[in-house]
């Protein structure tokens, strides 16, 4: 009684002070230690803070920090999955693992883990003895795991909010006290350690149970006295699974330490060990603190004269797991003294203050130069870089260059494929002196591929192309558009010269200054190596410039796990499937233009005909004169030209009045526009080399998070036309070979049921039923068992419409029914899911007052025009507001398969490709002897993507198909 202990868990601080930092690198050897310099600094400011909550005036009379040991403990052998699906932990803080353990020693710290347990049963065991005997007990973490702990005698502090978490923080966490919070979590399990739970219980549910029935034992005896039918029959069938789950959460208070409460007393600590330790890794602010709190003198001490136990035996070979994301702090501001907002603020302020010089960059021509900057760059760390080609087509573009950038106004450009120019506008290059290709790429190659060397790009999925086919592999890389589209996406464009404007008041040297416009234009190849330079050498400039800002920002906003999880993992994975390709046939194309170019006469007869006279359907203006001027039908409007509006809204709007011309108008622009954009176009996009058509994918085009194509864009083929169906058809498997499509099945209403927790929604998607089906019988009364089809379909054209924020006009258009019939549907739909509206109306005030929504892995989406006076413009950005989290979750968790399926597919041992990302789609080409291992492979990472981050409400299926061509496997 009157002691104090205080129990760190380790492993969350190691977790927390790497994710918190920026990279750091000791100078003298490159080594990673941010994370041991983050926890350094939190693990002093805890010693010597006595303001923190829970701690003032109380100082510790025991101390101790607990790691995880690697390798499997007793729970493994309860569930062979225990935390199967836990990533590793990331390259550069491996090396770290050892050092860290060797800082707490160097503190004069005890430092624990034991094989076969977990820290946090360790902690456990400490903790409860400690409190038996009337000691004060602080857990220095915020893992939810810990929570079954608190009770008299027994808190937890969250140094990083310098919050004390007690029994009314666990309340609030799970809905229980802690008492309950293990009989909590036997149901809901844990999808970040693999604990399988009961399905379809999350921790409300779990809480609401275990108040009613008391604990977990109670509610399984009892479980046929639940109502509702799929929860009484997963918890009638899984109840074995959730008495596993209870013992894999319970924390074990038994564990036979080898270091008994007696041998945690605090020690002063020894200052020229300490010190010793500090100078060895390079830590120079903290040391001096140290010293001057120890009075030890800083000179004085030779790291290598002082031994440290552990010391030089290298980094450890076992570290924690993979910390739980949801525990991961924004920043380490309450521990470290550093707050991300001030490290933005001070990147940005230090960035403007340094002139962009042009006549500064160096354009180097000689091997014995461009290995100065090679060498450079390891040394550092990092290093901006881009190339430069003749063409904008990556799998056929020659390298003309390469520029590089070290610091601000740092910057050269590597000419390797430069020849004279033709003369007109820019005269000719004369001898041209550069390296040559092959003695450029192989420097280049070494520092492309350094593990322990971060390369900075704008779009670099670009450039990672060109070089893959010099087989060159770019990695690690960072993508200062991709940090621009995770922290901005909705407030401008993610261009390298609309960035430098945005952030850096700079206007840098456009394409068209360089290499001219029109008949002049140049390719890059041609411009002369002054103005190649200043251009290129300013682009490596710029783009490290930026990332000095961008960085900071994504750790200040709380964006860095969108960007390093949504984002640049993508980057590989797009320009592998532009690498890939996919088969055209051109005869099928061929076939089809002439089909539809029949078709569009025939059309043109028609609208002729109905129109009394022949006219240019091409000309917006001569088909405005004959339907307002000559026909006199009403609702026309004139454009600030003063010609008649003739766009799609206009004539969809007079064919539903029942017009016949505008309609065929319609059928007429939608054959036209399929025939040059696709039957007529796609013959001219297969590679010479390959071909293959090889579509580009942007990453940062649109506010959602959804991607879009070009050079072709394969995003807008129509699904559910014929003529649609038809061009789906012309892209087909290569011999031997099938496509397989792998598609979401209404990934946005699940998501819709998830996010605004509509019961019906979810108990439908729960039970496998048909969900229009469900709409329709909810709605309008009638049984789903022989439902009337045009009843369901109109269910589903609410079901969808309401998504996009359809209005009674606009579904009365889609369905043929007169206005006030669909209003009566819209208003029958929102009293019968009341939670739909409330989600409608709780998005729009957010994002009225806050600007931005998000989806739910954290991604904003910005619309900063919401608050407008224009009522239809706002109305606008309120339906868009509403629909962002919908269709960007969609957009999000297909990219989390992306991500995760090449790796899927390599471990299966299999050979299949991912060629094409439509929507909700996934397209790959696989062997025809692979295709069922294929399928198993993609149905199980897609319809797993939210795990471990997201606890889906419902659960998500995808419908996957394998034919010979895009259309049938669809």
């Amino acid at each position: 009684k009157g002691d104090h202990l205080i129990l760190v868990d380790g492993s969350t601080y190691i977790f927390r002070a790497y994710h918190a930092l920026p990279p750091l690198t000791r100078k003298s050897d490159g080594l990673p230690v941010g994370a041991v310099s983050g926890f350094c600094n939190m693990l002093w400011k805890l010693l010597q803070d006595s303001n923190a909550d829970g701690i003032e005036d109380d100082p510790p009379t025991h101390f101790a920090v607990i790691f995880d040991y690697s390798g499997k403990s007793f729970r493994n052998a309860i569930y062979p999955d225990y935390k199967a699906h836990r990533p590793p932990a990331p390259e550069d803080l491996v090396p770290q693992f050892g050092l860290i353990r060797d800082a707490v020693r160097a503190f004069s710290i005890a430092c624990i883990e034991q094989e076969g347990y977990e820290a946090d049963d360790i902690i456990a065991t400490y903790a409860v003895d400690a409190a038996k005997d009337g000691a004060k007990v602080t857990i220095v973490s915020s893992d939810k795991d810990l929570m079954q702990l608190i009770r008299p005698g027994i808190t937890m502090l969250d140094t990083m909010k310098n919050k004390v978490i007690d029994v009314p923080e666990v309340h609030e966490k799970f809905g229980v006290g802690p008492d309950k919070v293990i009989d909590v979590q036997s149901l809901a399990g844990d999808s970040t350690d693999n604990v399988p739970g009961v399905p379809g219980i999350g921790i409300k549910t779990a809480a609401q149970l275990i108040a009613e029935y008391g604990d977990v034992d109670t509610l399984l005896e009892r479980a046929s006295e639940i109502k509702q039918n799929k929860r009484r029959e997963n918890l009638i069938e899984f109840a074995d699974q959730a008495r596993i789950s209870r013992d894999l959460v319970t924390l074990k208070q038994d564990v036979p330490v080898e270091i008994p409460l007696s041998g945690l007393s605090v020690q002063p600590p020894d200052g020229p060990k300490l010190i010793a330790f500090l100078k060895a890794m390079e830590f120079n602010s903290l040391t001096r603190r140290v010293a001057e709190k120890t009075g030890a003198e800083v000179d004085a001490v030779d790291p290598a004269s002082v031994a440290v136990e552990g010391w030089g035996d290298g980094p450890a070979a076992h570290g924690p797991d993979m910390a739980d994301p949801a525990d991961l702090p924004a920043s380490a501001s309450a521990d470290v003294g550093w707050t991300p907002q001030a490290a933005a603020d001070k990147a940005a302020s230090a960035l403007l203050a340094i002139p962009v010089n042009r006549d500064g960059y160096d354009c180097v021509t000689d091997l014995e130069t461009l290995d100065q900057w090679i060498a450079a760059a390891h040394e550092q760390g990092h290093v901006a870089f881009d190339t430069e080609t003749n063409s904008l087509d990556a799998m056929q573009a020659d390298l003309a260059g390469f520029s590089l950038a070290l610091a601000p106004g740092k910057a050269c450009y590597v000419p390797v494929g430069h020849s004279a120019g033709d003369g007109l506008d820019f005269g000719g290059a004369g001898d041209i002196k550069q390296i040559p290709l092959k003695d450029a790429l192989a420097r280049l190659k070494d520092l492309l591929e350094a593990p322990g060397v971060l390369k900075i790009g704008q779009n670099l999925k670009y450039d990672m192309l060109v070089l893959a086919q010099h087989d060159i592999t770019v990695a690690p890389i960072d993508d200062t558009m991709l940090m621009s589209y995770a922290l901005d996406a909705g407030k401008g464009g993610h261009g390298m010269d609309a960035l430098a404007e945005r952030h850096l008041g700079h206007t840098c040297i456009s394409f068209k200054e360089v290499a001219g416009t029109g008949k002049a234009m140049i390719t890059f190849d041609k411009v002369p190596l002054d103005k190649a330079t200043a251009y290129a050498a300013e682009d490596a400039d710029i783009t490290l410039r930026l990332w000095m800002l961008l960085k900071p920002r994504l750790l200040a906003e709380h964006m860095m796990t969108v960007y390093e999880r949504l984002e640049r993992p993508l980057v590989e994975v797009l320009m592998r499937m532009e690498e890939a390709g996919i088969t055209v046939d051109r005869t099928i194309l061929s076939r089809l233009s002439g089909d539809f170019a029949q078709k569009m006469a025939g059309l043109e007869a028609e609208i002729h005909d109905l129109a009394g006279e022949p006219f240019n359907l091409g000309s917006p203006k001569q088909v405005g004169d004959i339907l307002f001027g000559k026909m006199g039908l009403s609702g026309g409007k004139k454009t600030k030209t003063g010609a008649w509006s003739t766009g799609a809204g206009v004539l969809e709007d007079l064919a539903a009045e029942g017009h016949q011309l505008p309609q065929k108008m319609l059928d007429w622009r939608q054959l036209s526009k399929l025939k040059s954009t696709y039957t007529d176009a796609l013959p001219g996009y297969i590679n010479p080399n390959t071909k293959r058509v090889h579509t580009s994918f942007a990453l940062a085009s649109t506010t959602t998070g959804r991607l879009s194509s070009s050079e072709p864009n394969i995003q807008n083929i129509p699904v559910r036309t014929e003529a649609g169906r038809q061009i789906r058809t012309a892209f087909i498997a290569a011999s031997g070979k099938k496509l397989i499509s792998a598609d979401y099945s209404q990934i946005e209403l699940r998501v819709l049921a998830h996010i605004a927790e509509i019961p019906q929604l979810i108990k439908a998607f729960d039970d496998g039923l048909d969900i229009h089906a469900m709409t329709a019988s909810e709605m309008f009364g009638v049984p789903i068992e022989g439902m009337d089809p045009m009843v369901r379909r109109r269910a589903k054209a609410i079901n969808f419409g309401i998504i996009y924020g359809i209005s009674a006009f606009g579904l009365a258009n889609q369905l043929g029914i007169e206005r006030s019939e669909a209003a009566d549907y819209i208003k029958r739909y929102f009293e019968r899911f009341p939670g739909i509206r409330d989600y409608m109306e709780a998005t729009k005030k957010a994002c009225h007052e806050q600007g931005f929504v998000e989806t739910i892995f954290g991604r904003k989406c910005h619309y900063p025009e919401i608050n407008t006076s224009n009522p239809n413009h706002r109305a606008f950005y309120e339906r868009a507001a509403i629909n962002a989290p919908i269709q960007g979750s969609a957009a999000d968790i297909i990219r989390r398969a992306m991500i995760r399926v090449p790796e899927a597919i390599d471990k299966a041992g299999i050979g299949a490709k991912m060629l094409l990302q439509v929507h909700d789609e996934l397209i790959f080409e696989a062997d025809d002897a692979e295709v069922d291992a294929t399928i198993d492979v993609a149905r199980k990472v897609m319809e797993g993507a939210t795990h471990p981050v997201i606890d889906l409400a419902v659960p998500l299926v995808v419908d996957a198909r394998a034919a010979d061509n895009w259309d049938e496997a669809h």
